[in-house]
């Protein structure tokens, strides 16, 4: 079945790729010899092109005149263009099961055309490099060094830089090293790193065996190609390279046909930009590299140093590069004449230039005739020679070649930038799109060269738009300013090179699309739709390209969200996104940058927006107010984790971004579809959770009251949302079972009360109020707030300054009020310590028995206490009401305590409507989203609706007892509400989570249940009874009945007839029809209890063990991490009950009415509406961020040493000492080699002048004045000493 459904998938893969590339034929052309020009060595029977008189066509042998005044065969002039038959995809007989792909082309085919068809349709990866290798073609034995060269050092320069490598193709020569290195790189890399190199195969059509396999008009999807002979050389196609181009001349079994085509291909790219859509900083590198070859090739190197193409020569390979290394090596000294003619300014190589060059060329090209040509060639490639470096790969070995391409790069672009740049710019750029920062590091950033902003700018962008962090941090250590950097404008072209088809930038399309469908927007697609028609060639091309597949409505649509994608402002898209993925958490983004932030309607402020963008948007110019944190949400928002990752490390308020990120990922992964994106989405959301936890925990350990304060903040950067907002919507259970997270909110639990505290005490204080006032319940005094103030002793002194506000934090309904007088002006005992005021302006303290009774009644935990126990009076009240005093309609009832109970239902009303509508700070949309969203509150509403419903119907007698069947099922909800109010319980509350989950579990076993029940049921009831039309009877026993056969209540003497069964039946028809009970049928009975057998080992044994174990494994899922879950779920209902009055239903309509008197009519703020936010200003908000951020550097140090210490970094760093030493034992072994060549001409030269010496001795012609000196030693022996 796996097979099939695999066929399936690539049957359907197949359709659609030759649906997508069924207009090649109509662009590409191939060429055939259309006029036959005879070759003189073969008697007629071949033309010029290489093909036989029986392969060309009648109009081809016809043309006598042509063919009787035409010397040589000329493509351009004897082969005519015509549809290609050779395209699509390509597999290898016997080989792995990737598909290459192939095209079929005239060598005049525009590069444009064949580029974009391999980036846009074959999704081949744009290239950070091309490598075209010439040479080496044939069936020469390629040197041993040479294919090292190929295989460490090219491919693996060519792996770390993204390069596609160019080559014949063929399984010969170099091509066929370049494949096999290429094979085994793909082989050991992994799949982060397996499709950065691309080796693209170029070959002759007429030159390729096997070609009539992958000719077909339609398109070949895929085209088997079997090769001959795989372990010998061959011109058949290689397994190894992803694309074939195959150019096609009209010739057949000849080369050098693809030579023009190959080399105006390579201009192309050199012409187009690195990076994602181009955004690169730089223009495509290009190299050429030469290995050996034959002395054709002198006019394409020729030919590509005029275009100022560089070059790279494998000198000892053999062949043109031995030729070219030798010419430019060794008459690099040779004197260049001026022309003696005044009007020619041209320099000419002098006589002896030039017949040392023709020496050589002899030396190595004895065969060639015409050597004039040659030495022509020859000279002009030495007055380029600027644009050539010679490699010594013998000699120097191929570990650092990718130093080598970078410096053979840089060294040609050298010759083309102006003066004015930097000399290092194009180095640097280079780098960069490599991403090599090892090689930026050395060279560039070594503490030798200044750098100035102006020139890592363009190379800042660049590693942000193509993701190297690496880069961008190096150029914010040395020397970037960010805050320069990132301005609004800059922000935008960041959120416009979102790349295509991933999920931002289908969401930010799509609320584009929802903006110019907006009736309020300005941006009507009429008007659009002609400015993007006046843009440009470009955008009106793209536009085509989309028309051509969208319905006339559509394309309107399409085109005006493609423009606006491009050149419209992106804030109130990205608004839009962070909306979805942060909620109702935070306050929209980025409106204050339209100045929005003043307007509440998002209807109006997007309509504001639309006018706005119509603009000038002078607010590009601006720069970002936070840039660290904005570049953090760009670069969350593509999942990537370094980049994201560093900027949360520069980024300020460390917990609260890592929250952040955790909840957008989080979002994230639910909407995306492909299953590896979305795990390393969760892997990173996980990741930023736990750096929260981390960091919170350092700050904890540090100073807890500041710890305290950090929770409770609110934020600037992030809308206006605190820590404890944020990780309650991220869902961040790790971060919320910290230490200091769950000692804030105990301390906001129990209020002025001490934590100590028993129930018991609690309990009988709630009783007997008076009790307050003794000693039986302990209460923090002043001594203990001041001592939660101070800081520890080794702090960094922060905390003692009077000034901080590092002491207050809404711990309970007291600090609040303190909190609220000090908005209104009224210094409390607290703020007089926190703002230095001194004690003599304070002002006096409320009496004891004030403010002990309200430490008491108004802490949360006396709250919920009141609660509990007012509920279950309710639920006794209301079960005494069905049970026994449930009385009949009007003018019977209702009774009194039925009345009670209708009041006490309407006060529970009343809070659940106050928490709904009157609570936050919410739009009123935003508060019912919340509210729904919660499965309690869902719970409340369902009991609501079902007492209402019950209300309605016992005030009439017909529905009297349908009021009475409501009701009860109310008053199961209502105790099942139960549930919630003990999730505070530390051992219940994981219980709790525990039967929620197994509930899930319940129903997918009811599904595998009911379909055996149901399969089972029918088939039963068929069998017993062959005719019973009763439809209450046939339900009962094909679901009721079964479902009961899994306890063990089965009725065997109605199954099995074998038993007597004393029930009277009939088998009339009629009678069985008026509800007699049919009798059993006989000869189908030894079915029915083989069903049964079965049935009952299907039920009992097999899918109740299933459920058994499913309850097992969540049991110990969640019991393993109860604690965790409990902390988490614990955050809500001390939410909950910090907001509520203090007193209980049915009395909280007291607060109820006392909440109206103060909010509605006396227009009191309220304070305790914004529970848990503190907002800070000025100083003390400076200097909590400053001791945030000191705690993050302090941990990511303590990681840094924990990492640095890990065997893995110590078995690095130890490989880095390896190497250098085996470096310096190379470079050693070459001053060894160098001494001893030393020392061998020195012994020369001495005998020589020893020779000398004889010589002039034995003359009598010449008496020297005095004897020759006598040798001494350097080094005295031991023994004369």
């Amino acid at each position: 079945m796996r097979d099939t459904g695999d066929a399936a998938d690539n049957a359907h893969a197949n359709s659609k790729s030759e649906k997508d590339q069924s207009w090649i034929p109509k662009i590409i052309k191939k060429r055939i010899c259309s006029t036959f020009v005879e070759d003189s060595f073969s008697n007629g029977a071949l033309c010029q092109c290489g093909g036989t008189r029986d392969t060309h066509a009648s109009v081809a042998l016809g043309d006598f005149f042509s063919t009787a005044i035409v010397n040589r065969w000329d493509s351009a002039q004897h082969s005519s263009e015509c549809p290609t038959d050779a395209f699509g995809e390509l597999q290898f007989a016997g080989s792995s099961k990737r598909h290459s792909y192939f095209l079929r082309l005239s060598w005049d085919t525009p590069p444009s055309m064949v580029y974009t068809l391999m980036t846009a349709h074959w999704d081949l990866p744009a290239p950070n490099l091309v490598v075209s290798v010439v040479g080496g073609e044939g069936r020469t034995k390629v040197k041993t060094w040479v294919r090292e060269v190929l295989r460490q050092g090219l491919v693996k320069a060519s792996q770390s830089t993204g390069a596609w490598i160019l080559t014949a193709g063929l399984r010969e020569g170099v091509g066929r090293c370049v494949g096999e290195a290429v094979r085994d790189h793909a082989t050991a890399a992994s799949s982060v790193s397996l499709n950065k190199v691309v080796a693209l195969g170029v070959a002759p059509w007429g030159f390729v065996h096997n070609r009539q396999q992958l000719v077909n008009p339609q398109g070949s999807f895929p085209a088997k190609y079997h090769i001959q002979n795989m372990s010998r050389d061959s011109c058949c196609l290689d397994n190894n390279y992803q694309a074939f181009l195959l150019v096609d001349d009209g010739s057949v079994g000849r080369r050098g046909g693809e030579t023009g085509f190959r080399a105006k291909m390579e201009d192309y790219i050199s012409h187009q930009r690195t990076g994602i859509w181009g955004s690169g900083s730089i223009d495509i590198p290009v190299l050429c590299m030469l290995v050996s070859g034959g002395a054709s090739l002198l006019e394409r190197v020729d030919l590509s140093l005029k275009n100022s193409m560089p070059w790279l020569v494998l000198a000892g390979s053999g062949g043109m590069a031995d030729f070219l290394s030798d010419v430019l090596v060794n008459l690099s000294s040779a004197p260049v004449a001026q022309s003696s003619c005044e009007g020619d300014a041209e320099a000419t190589p002098s006589m002896d230039l030039k017949d040392r060059v023709a020496e050589r060329v002899r030396k190595y090209f004895p065969s060639e005739v015409e050597t004039d040509k040659l030495v022509e060639r020859a000279l002009s490639i030495y007055n380029n020679k600027d644009l050539i470096t010679i490699y010594h790969g013998e000699q120097e070995g191929p570990n650092e070649f990718d130093t080598v391409l970078l410096k053979a790069l840089v060294r040609a672009t050298k010759q083309r930038v102006s003066v004015e740049h930097s000399p290092y710019n194009e180095e640097l750029k280079l780098a960069v799109t490599w991403n090599r920062v090892d090689i930026a590091k050395s060279e560039l950033f070594n503490g030798d060269i200044q750098w100035r902003y102006e020139d890592l700018e363009d190379s800042m962008t660049d590693a942000l738009i193509n993701d190297k962090p690496q880069f961008v941090r190096l150029f914010t250590e040395n020397g970037l300013n960010i805050v320069d950097y990132l301005t609004y404008g800059r922000l935008e072209s960041l959120y416009r090179s979102v790349a295509d088809g991933t999920l931002l930038y289908h969401l930010l399309q799509r609320h584009l699309v929802e903006r110019l469908r907006s009736p309020h927007s300005q941006d009507s697609p009429h008007k659009v739709a002609a400015e993007s028609i006046q843009s440009g060639p470009a955008t009106a091309l793209s536009l085509f390209e989309v028309l051509k597949k969208k319905k006339k409505k559509e394309q309107l649509l399409e085109m005006c969200s493609y423009y606006c994608f491009m050149n419209y402002s992106f804030f109130p898209q990205v608004s839009r996104v962070l909306e979805l993925l942060l909620g109702d958490v935070c306050q929209p983004f980025y409106f204050d940058v339209l100045g929005l932030e003043q307007i509440t309607s998002k209807r109006k402020a997007m309509k504001r927006a639309s006018k706005l963008l119509r603009g000038d948007c002078l607010y590009r110019e601006k720069r970002c107010f936070y840039p660290w944190a904005s570049l953090f949400i760009w670069a969350v928002l593509q999942n990537r984790s370094e980049m994201a990752t560093f900027f949360w490390e520069m980024a300020g308020e460390p917990v609260l971004s890592a929250l952040s990120g955790c909840k957008m990922l989080r979002v994230l992964s639910k909407l995306e579809i492909e299953t590896e994106t979305k795990l390393s989405m969760k892997e990173l959301a996980q990741k930023f959770e736990n750096l929260a936890h981390d960091v919170f925990s350092s700050c904890y350990r540090s100073n807890e009251s500041r710890s305290f304060t950090l929770l409770i903040r609110k934020s600037p950067v992030w809308g206006g949302t605190t820590c404890l907002q944020m990780g309650m919507g991220a869902d961040a259970r790790l971060f919320f079972s910290n230490d200091g997270v769950q000692s804030l909110l105990s301390q906001i639990w129990w209020g002025d009360m001490k934590r100590n505290t028993k129930v018991w005490k609690h309990i009988l204080t709630f009783f007997c109020p008076i009790l307050c006032y003794t000693k039986l319940i302990s209460f923090r005094n002043q001594d203990d707030y001041q001592q939660d103030g101070d800081a520890k002793p080794g702090d960094d002194g922060l905390g003692r300054d009077s000034d901080s506000l590092y002491g207050t934090t809404v711990f309970s309904f007291s600090d609040i009020k303190h909190i609220e007088a000090d908005a209104q002006g009224v210094y409390t005992p607290r703020t007089a310590t926190i703002r230095g005021i001194p004690h003599k302006l304070r002002p006096p303290e409320r009496p004891f028995i004030v403010s002990r009774w309200r430490q008491f009644w108004f802490a949360p935990v006396t709250s919920f206490l009141g609660n509990v126990l007012m509920y279950f009076l309710f639920l006794l009240l209301f079960a005494y009401v069905l049970l026994v005093d449930f009385k009949l309609p009007p003018s019977d009832g209702p009774s009194i305590t039925e009345l009670v109970l209708y009041f006490w239902v309407f006060t529970i009303v009343c809070e659940e409507i106050r928490e709904t509508f009157f609570l936050g700070t919410m739009t009123l949309r935003q508060r019912v989203r919340v509210y729904i969203q919660d499965v309690w509150n869902k719970c409340d509403l369902i009991a609501i609706i079902l007492f209402v419903i019950g209300l309605v119907c016992r005030m009439f007698k017909p529905t009297y007892e349908l009021s009475r069947d409501a009701l009860c099922l109310d008053y199961m909800v209502f105790t099942l509400r139960l549930i919630h109010i003990f999730a505070i319980h530390k051992q219940l509350g994981p219980k709790i989570i525990i039967v929620g989950k197994m509930m899930k579990d319940v129903f997918f076993f009811l599904f595998f249940l009911m379909v055996w029940l149901m399969a089972y049921g029918v088939a039963n009831q068929a069998l017993i009874y062959s005719y019973d039309p009763n439809l209450d009877r046939i339900f009962r026993r094909v679901f009721y009945r079964p479902y009961l056969h899994i306890f063990g209540q089965i009725p065997v003497e109605e199954m099995d007839v074998g038993k007597i069964w004393d029930m009277p039946c009939t088998s009339n028809e009629t009678l069985i029809n008026e509800g007699a009970e049919p009798c059993r049928t006989m000869y189908t009975n030894w079915l029915v209890v083989i069903l049964l057998v079965v049935y009952l080992l299907v039920t009992n044994i097999l899918l109740i063990n299933l459920l058994i174990a499913m309850f097992s494994y969540t049991f110990s899922e969640v019991q393993a991490n109860s604690d965790i879950y409990w902390k988490f779920q614990r955050y809500n209902l001390i939410v909950q009950y910090h907001s509520r009055p203090s007193l209980a239903p049915p009395f909280i309509i007291l607060s109820h009415i006392n909440l109206f008197i103060k909010r509605i009519i006396r227009k009191v703020p309220s304070v305790k509406v914004h529970h848990f936010v503190l907002k800070l200003k000025g100083k003390a908000a400076n200097k909590l961020m400053t001791w945030e951020t000191i705690q993050k550097e302090d941990f990511l140090t303590a990681q840094s040493k924990i990492q640095k210490s890990s065997d893995s970094e110590r078995l690095k760093r130890m490989s880095a000492k390896v190497d250098g030493v085996m470096k310096q034992l190379t470079e050693s072994r070459d001053l060894d080699h160098r001494l001893r060549a030393l020392e061998s001409e020195m012994e020369y030269c001495s005998n020589a002048l020893s020779w000398i010496v004889d010589t002039l001795a034995q003359g009598s012609s010449f008496k020297p004045p005095r004897p020759p000196p006598t040798l001494r030693d350097a080094f005295p022996s031991s023994s004369s000493s």
